[in-house]
This record gives structure tokens, C-alpha cells and sequence, in this order.
């Protein structure tokens, strides 16, 4: 009898669910003994989103919890570790919060988001309503943390009220776990109401790290290490571990023999070098680690289709704000040399400043270089001193997300740009090779371009194809359609110009050794052979342009085919 596999935990972030479940675990336990021998009073891990920082939280509030069923950690690698477990496992209670609900247009409504997180909570210890233990106030003051009109003095409270009345209760200290504390200000920040929010979740932190004297200790996660200054004042028994810390570098994110032990049980080796090559490449500390949800994904794709395609899976769970802004910033030529040469697969050196207030974040291109590299974006190759750092793109799967953004900038800008575009577009139809070379030539000096050390061939056609597509598709009276998308038997691009009186087909080529004549000879070579043309002919198009058109950096050349 075959053994069934068991199920990869995409999206799933609660640890009791996928040890009971028949879910794939990557063991992460060994985190808990390094933070009960080495951690602080309150610790922030920072790490770029997607990297299991809900996963862990929920496996710590599993481990510690008095109210949960250890049984779980059986065979996993803490369990070895009998002492520790004895000491610790199921011995405290819990307060286990996250604060990524905290997401709306207006102060208002995130405020009302924040009281039920709050309530919801508290209502996980419904017990302390008949404690033995606690005193009728205190159980009015508990109540008072179910009530849906909760005043902003009280939420600001609830942690460090929580924590006292679960003393009480227990007569043990607390250990209080917070993810995703940063949530609530970058929502905040994107819709106005930065100033209001920081003052509440400010209020909040204080009261439950800085003046409770009922924590055992504190773990929180974030994505950004926020200023201590607007945050976190006064609170000094705060222990930061970022993604430049050596300690815990293992535990956020898979190592590579972690992926190789996954794609062994689930008998796709195979596919190891591309999962590699598009969603490994982070370096956190010393360790060099694969983003999990990418891996999780494509894994739980691959083992049902094996002909699968790695995609981007990273790009469809945020914005990519940073990027697209970034890319608005660095209009200077000193900054696209350098985004030329990380998309490259170079490195460039850059100070880092790991401690920004969101209003900060975009106010210089320097801010947003660490915001990049904070978020994941950019990832380090070593570093000079204690500031500044080795970046560099981690794998194909952020080049794409940088390759996408360069691409809708520039359509946005090419749509201003009307009277070159009806030069252009004027010349392709008349048959002026030279002057649509001339033009596209000079609109490849303006953007950002691929380079050719860290993509195929075909990749890099598909920008050249790409930047064509940005100019014609302005003309809304042309019909243009790609043959990339489409799959017809036409060249890369197929232009119908006003009632089909012109047809032009155009055959993208990257040169490679930079002979651009050549590639220019074969493309239009392979438009005559694969007769892209004779459909046309069939269907009585009297005028048919065909061009050939080379690339190869910001160097083009276009030859239009004899007639």
C-alpha cells in the first residue's frame, strides 16, 4: 500500500492544526530553546513578510501555554531537549495577540478593528469571570475588555490588564506574544491617520512591556524596526533581532537542506535548481534561506503538474509599494546604473539605517535603499562595517517584481510623451527604419535596462518586446497584439493600423555578441520562413511591413524586409 504524502501547509499558520492535520512541518523548534537560553526581557524579530514569523508565533504560544496539549511537540527536535521541556513546556500562561487586522481607510475604523482584536482576546480566558482568585473588581475590570465601546484608555491597557488578572489567576508571570506590531502604522501611514495610531499603539506597547510587572517576558514580530524614539521610548530591556543578526538566522525562512529534505519526500528533486534560482537567495545573519512561501507554493504545484513553471507568487499578497516607488525616485542617472547593475546580478555598496519612522521611509533615496533591503527586495552579500552593506537582488522571483515595475513606469511615461510617439509610430507605418530606430534607440537610453549576466535570451527579448508594447500600445486606434500572449502563428508583434490598411509585423532579436546586424538578418529571416505573412496575403492585406529589430543594451538596430 502507498503511503499518502502529506499535505504542504499553504496559507496555514496555526501550529496545533498542521501537527494534528496531516501537514508538512518544517521543524522551527529550536528556536524556543534559543530564546529561553539566550533571549531578552522583550524581543522584536524583523523580517520581511512571508517569512513564517505567524507560523513561529503560533508554535511559542503552543510550546509555553498552560491552557494547550503539548502532546504535539512529540518527536519534533525540542522534544529532545527534556530538561528545557520540563522546566518550561505548558508552564505559563499565554497572552498570544496579532495586531495585522488593524487595516482600514480611516482612524475610526481601525480603532473599532482594534477592540475586537482586543476583545477576541480577552475572550480566550473567559474563566477569569469565575476565578476564585480574582476579586469582583477585577472581574468588572475583565469585563470591561468584552465590551464592544471599549474606550481608547482601556485598549491601550488591555495587555497589561490581561496579564495582571492571568497572574492572579495562575500565580505565574505572563509571557506575551504580539505579531505583526507594525501592521496597524504602515496602513495607517498609507491612509493618512499615521499621527493618531502611533500614539495608540505607542500607548499600548508602553503599558504592556514597559510598567507591566506581570511579564515573564515578550516576543513581538514586525516587518520594519520602527525608530525606538517614536515607539519605543523609554523602553531599554528591548532586544532587536533583525535580519542582520546572526542569532536565530535559521529559523525564519528554509534552509537549503531543509528544501532538499522537502523535495525529497515529495519525489521532485528535480526541480531543485529552479526553485533555487527564483525563491532562494536571502541572507539572514550567516545563513543563506528560501523564502517559505514561495517554496510551499510552487512545491504544492509541482507535485501535482510536474511540467510546472516557477511564478511569482510573492508579487500577489502586497502592493510592492517600495519597488514602484523607488523606481518613481531614481530618474537620476547615478541610480539607474545602479538598479542596471543589480538587475544584473551585481552588488552595490549602501549605508543602511535599520531604525525609520514610515514618514521617513520615502523621504530620500537613501531611506528607501534600507527599506528595500528591510523588506526583502534587496538582500545582503556582506558587509563593510557596521553600517554599511553588500546588496544585491536574492533571486529571479524579486528581479521579476523590479522588471515589472521598471515596465509600468515606463508606460506611464510614454503615455505623456505624445508627440515622439506620433513620430514613431508615423515612421513604422511609412517604412522609415532609420528614424524608428533613431526613436527607439533614444527611448532605451531613458529607461532602465536589462542587462545580460543574470537572465536567458528569451528573458531578455521579453523587455525589448515589452518596451514596443509600452509605445504602440498608446496608439488606441492601432490594433496590436502579441504574439507572445496570443500563441498565433504571427512574429512577436502584429500592428493593424486605421481599417487594416497596413499590417506591420515586427521580430524581436537580442544580440547577444552585440552584432546587431546579424540578429536584425535573423529575425527578419524567420519571418520569411515561418511565412507569418501568408494569412495575410489570404486575407487580402494590401501593405505589409515586415521589420527585423536587434537589441542588445541600450544599442537597437531595424532593418524593414524588401517589399
Amino acid at each position: 500500500m502507498i503511503q499518502e504524502k502529506k499535505r504542504l501547509p499553504v496559507g496555514v499558520e496555526n501550529f496545533e492544526l498542521i501537527m494534528n492535520d496531516n501537514y508538512y512541518y518544517v521543524d522551527k523548534t529550536g528556536l524556543i530553546s534559543e530564546l529561553i537560553r539566550n533571549g531578552g526581557m522583550v524581543n522584536l524579530f524583523t523580517r520581511p513578510r512571508r517569512f513564517g514569523k505567524t507560523l513561529n508565533m503560533s508554535m511559542l504560544e503552543h510550546f509555553f501555554s498552560i491552557e494547550r496539549d503539548q502532546s504535539i511537540f512529540n518527536g519534533l527536535e525540542i522534544s529532545k531537549d527534556t530538561k528545557l521541556c520540563e522546566e518550561y513546556m505548558g508552564k505559563y500562561p499565554v497572552i498570544s495577540i496579532s495586531l495585522k487586522g488593524i487595516n482600514a481607510a480611516a482612524y475610526e475604523t481601525a480603532f473599532d478593528f482594534a477592540v475586537q482584536i482586543m476583545q477576541r482576546t480577552a475572550e480566550e480566558f473567559q474563566f477569569l469571570s469565575d476565578s476564585e482568585y480574582l476579586s469582583e473588581h477585577d472581574k468588572s475590570v475583565y469585563r470591561e475588555l468584552l465590551d464592544s465601546n471599549m474606550s481608547e484608555t482601556v485598549f491601550c491597557g488591555g495587555l497589561k490588564i490581561l496579564s495582571k488578572l492571568l497572574e492572579k489567576h495562575y500565580r505565574l508571570k505572563v509571557i506575551l506574544l504580539i505579531d505583526e506590531y507594525d501592521v496597524p502604522l504602515a496602513k495607517a501611514f498609507e491612509n493618512g491617520y499615521y499621527d493618531r495610531m502611533i500614539f495608540l499603539i505607542r500607548s499600548l506597547l508602553e503599558q504592556a512591556l514597559k510598567t507591566n510587572d506581570s511579564l515573564k517576558f515578550a516576543i513581538m514580530t514586525g516587518c520594519m524596526r520602527i525608530s525606538k524614539e517614536s515607539i519605543f521610548t523609554g523602553l531599554n530591556n528591548l532586544k532587536v533581532l533583525s535580519i542582520t543578526d546572526e542569532r536565530y538566522d535559521e529559523y525564519f525562512g528554509f534552509t537549503d537542506a531543509e528544501v532538499k529534505e522537502m523535495l525529497k519526500y515529495y519525489e521532485i528533486e528535480d526541480h531543485y535548481e529552479e526553485i533555487k534560482n527564483w525563491y532562494d537567495g536571502y541572507q539572514f545573519g550567516d545563513m543563506e534561506v528560501y523564502c517559505p512561501w514561495d517554496v510551499l507554493n510552487y512545491c504544492d504545484k509541482v507535485k501535482d503538474h510536474v511540467d510546472s513553471f516557477p511564478e511569482n507568487y510573492w508579487i500577489n499578497t502586497s502592493s510592492n509599494d517600495a519597488v514602484r516607488k523607488f523606481i518613481q525616485m531614481s530618474d537620476n542617472f547615478k541610480t539607474k546604473r545602479e538598479i542596471e547593475k543589480l538587475l544584473a546580478g551585481g552588488e552595490i555598496t549602501k549605508e543602511i539605517h535599520q531604525e525609520l519612522t514610515y514618514p521617513e521611509m520615502y523621504q530620500s533615496l537613501e531611506n528607501v535603499w534600507s527599506l528595500l533591503f528591510m523588506t526583502g527586495y534587496l538582500t545582503q552579500r556582506g558587509r563593510l562595517d557596521a553600517k554599511h552593506y553588500k546588496l544585491a537582488i536574492p533571486n529571479l522571483e524579486i528581479r521579476d517584481i523590479f522588471q515589472t515595475q521598471i515596465m509600468e513606469y515606463f508606460k506611464e511615461r510614454v503615455k505623456k510623451d505624445g508627440d515622439t510617439l506620433s513620430r514613431f509610430c508615423d515612421a513604422l507605418k511609412s517604412g522609415e527604419e532609420t528614424k524608428v530606430e533613431e526613436i527607439f534607440e533614444s527611448y532605451l537610453k531613458k529607461t532602465i535596462s536589462i542587462r545580460d549576466t543574470f537572465v536567458r535570451k528569451a528573458s531578455k527579448e521579453n523587455f525589448y518586446h515589452g518596451i514596443l508594447l509600452g509605445i504602440l500600445g498608446v496608439k488606441e486606434e492601432w490594433y496590436v497584439s502579441s504574439n507572445q500572449e496570443s500563441g498565433e502563428g504571427y512574429s512577436d508583434i502584429l500592428v493593424e493600423t486605421e481599417n487594416s490598411e497596413t499590417v506591420i509585423l515586427i521580430e524581436v532579436k537580442y544580440a547577444n555578441d552585440g552584432n546587431l546586424d546579424q540578429a536584425c538578418e535573423r529575425a527578419l529571416q524567420q519571418i520569411e520562413e515561418k511565412k507569418y505573412d501568408e494569412e495575410l496575403q489570404e486575407n487580402g492585406v494590401d501593405k505589409i511591413l515586415k521589420y527585423g529589430i536587434a537589441c542588445y543594451m541600450k544599442r537597437c538596430k531595424v532593418k524593414l524586409a524588401d517589399s
